[in-house]
């Protein structure tokens, strides 16, 4: 299913995408060294509940996955890149966390996720892989404009994460959103420009670009849920929820 919404639309989609933004803002500030998991998940629980929100995660159960989820936030740590399943696990010093978060505001889904490293001994080839990860995000939101393809966005987002050495999965990438979490179109993080879907004004799309160190292929952890690089190196994620819209894209999951 394609969903495309009017204008109106749109600006009523926009409290979820401040929601999803400001939450996941708000966890990255709260978590540090010493922090479980398990809490993460409760803080997020917590806020959609305050917010009158819907977890888009606690149901879910996809063919890909060991469901329902069960859990309201993916937390994906180190060599972890999708759909970690929060655990009890007490992040350390250095450890690399993507936090990927879907809620539903009014009827309408968003969906974002940040990496970043916890306390303050970030390794120089994480920071590089994060913000390849940022670039290659905002290259494919730039390509997301009105009459352009979806090949374009995996284009663009592919030219970044290629031209830093890093090798790319296309089992997963980004998708349509709206009145449900996971839509069509998908969106490989590679691909060729001028192919594809052609992109039309009311779409929303999650874009996210996600890598792992020296390696394209995932292992599924014996959870059933969390996707991990094969040869256990670390990975980094991130993610926006995009409008397309007559004058171009419009970031939702935009902090602040």
């Amino acid at each position: 299913m394609i969903e495309l919404l009017t204008p109106q639309e749109i600006d009523q989609a926009r409290p979820s995408g401040q929601f999803v933004a400001n939450t996941l803002q708000n966890l990255r500030e709260r978590t540090g060294p010493g922090t479980n998991l398990l809490e993460i998940n409760d803080w997020a629980a917590a806020m959609i509940r305050a917010a009158g929100a819907r977890s888009c995660y606690v149901d879910y159960a996809p063919s890909f996955g060991s469901g329902p989820f069960g859990k309201v936030i993916c937390t994906s740590v180190n060599d972890a890149v999708l759909h970690g399943l929060p655990h009890d696990y007490i992040l350390r010093d250095g450890d690399l966390l993507t936090l990927d978060f879907a809620a539903s505001v009014d009827g309408w889904v968003t969906d974002s996720a940040i990496s970043f490293v916890v306390g303050e001994s970030a390794a120089p080839e994480d920071t590089r892989m994060i913000e390849t990860t940022e670039r290659a995000l905002m290259a494919g939101i730039g390509a997301a404009q009105p009459g352009a393809r979806i090949g374009d966005i995996s284009h663009a987002i592919g030219s970044v994460l290629e031209s830093a050495d890093f090798q790319v999965n296309t089992q997963f990438g980004g998708h349509g959103v709206g009145s449900t979490m996971h839509q069509d179109p998908h969106i490989p993080n590679t691909g060729k420009a001028g192919r594809g879907y052609i992109l039309r004004p009311g779409l929303l799309l999650a874009i996210e670009p996600w890598v792992m160190d020296g390696t394209s292929t995932l292992v599924t952890a014996p959870d059933g849920w969390t996707l991990c690089s094969s040869n256990g190196r670390r990975t980094a994620h991130s993610e926006h929820t995009v409008a397309v819209t007559e004058s171009g894209p419009v970031i939702l999951t935009q902090p602040g």
